[in-house]
């Protein structure tokens, strides 16, 4: 069975959208999975390459498929079903993070396979489809492959920046996927009309099941408490101490911080910085401290609670941790504790040339201190603004 191809405007536009949903899905499929197995290299390299898998058996997929049956109702069909997928993600990677949490690199595997992998694949099968469609004569064969193949990788560049820079500082991860498959799902069943296809229960179904998943969006709820341009951070309460919270980012636990008792360090690693910062100066002397990253706090409330008149400032990523903090935790900022908006590699050199007696680096990504605040130019500026005798 044969069909007429599309206007070139149309099939680059159909090419260029389904590329780009499958790179807005992979990126925001990354921070769908880091509360369930964590924001890690391998977690990303899993996500990436089962997509890229889902991509490569789509242009496999379609291929077959557009020399089977050229018609432009398989595109339609594609887009729809791709959207219903879509739309199947969230409920399902949520479902399953939650039945695979703490399963690691193999958990990470198996929930995108069930979740990413196919709709990557129906989408995938786009590209090849409308290509069929379009193509006339030998000669002209390349440039048609050529320039559609050109489309959709630009479709794919700009889903990636857009979610980037755009959807994941504007919109909620779930929203965004939500929007994504029901933008393909009404397209789909658009063309399916437009193109005469006898499709008004199979539309009406589809409207159905898309509804039906919505719903289960919904039902199964987000892990967050603020899901912010870095993190699903949460706030949970200590069973064994009234005052106690913790403050989770992602799948790790990060601060711990007790809101009767400033001075209570639960970790390890804060009671060995705590016991540094008690031994470098006469009891309740005042510091002037800077704090690499702020997760919940711990540290400079220590400082403010131990040496009454310091003056610490916080240098934070992320600004949705210092909301968290203010509403939940009860962080107090002021002149005396100053929090600068902003990666540490890039705000600690605005601070003033021996300006401070303590830096405390306290920043993380995931589960190791992010690459750049552990170079040797980055020590350099620590000591650029610690004093003579000062502290790291």
């Amino acid at each position: 069975m044969s069909d007429s191809g599309y206007r070139s405007a149309i099939a680059a536009g159909l090419v260029f959208l389904a590329s780009g949903a499958v790179l807005v899905l992979e990126i925001l499929g990354i921070r769908l999975l880091a509360p369930y197995v964590g924001l890690t290299l391998e977690t990303t390299t899993t996500v990436i390459g089962t997509v890229l898998a889902g991509i490569a058996a789509g242009a496999a997929l379609g291929g077959r498929l557009a020399d089977r049956v050229a018609d432009r109702r398989l595109v339609a069909g594609l887009l729809a079903a791709g959207g219903l997928l879509a739309l199947t993600t969230v409920p399902l990677l949520r479902l399953l993070g939650g039945a695979l949490q703490g399963g690691g690199d193999v958990a990470a595997l198996v929930i995108t396979l069930v979740a990413l992998f196919p709709c990557a694949t129906v989408l995938s099968a786009v590209t090849p489809t409308v290509v069929k469609l379009q193509l006339r004569d030998l000669e002209t064969t390349g440039s048609v492959v050529g320039r559609l193949s050109a489309w959709a990788t630009a479709g794919a560049l700009a889903g990636t920046f857009a979610t980037g820079f755009v959807i994941v500082p504007l919109v909620a991860t779930d929203v965004a996927i939500l929007g994504v498959g029901a933008v393909l799902l009404a397209i789909g069943i658009a063309m399916l009309v437009r193109h005469g296809a006898n499709s008004r229960k199979g539309a009406a179904g589809a409207v159905a099941v898309a509804a039906l998943l919505v719903g289960a969006t919904a039902a199964v709820g987000a892990p967050c408490d603020v899901e912010s341009t870095y993190h699903c951070a949460r706030i949970v309460e200590d069973p064994q101490n009234p005052t106690g919270r913790a403050l989770v980012l992602d799948d790790l636990q990060h601060s711990y911080v007790d809101l009767g008792d400033d001075t209570h360090l639960r970790f390890d690693y804060t009671r060995w910085i705590g016991d540094a910062i008690d031994a470098m100066a006469a009891p309740d002397e005042a510091l002037d401290a800077v704090f690499l990253g702020g997760g919940g706090f711990t540290l400079p409330r220590y400082v403010a609670a131990t040496r009454p008149g310091s003056e610490s400032r916080v240098l934070e990523v992320d600004s949705a941790l210092i909301d968290l903090n203010r509403t939940r935790l009860g962080l107090e900022t002021g002149p005396d504790l100053a929090v600068v908006i902003g990666d540490a590699r890039v705000t600690l050199r605005r601070e003033p040339p021996s300006s401070a007696e303590l830096v405390v680096g306290d920043a993380f990504g995931g589960r190791s201190i992010p690459w750049h605040l552990a170079t040797a130019e980055f020590i350099s500026d620590v000591r650029r603004v610690l004093r003579r005798d000062g502290l790291y």
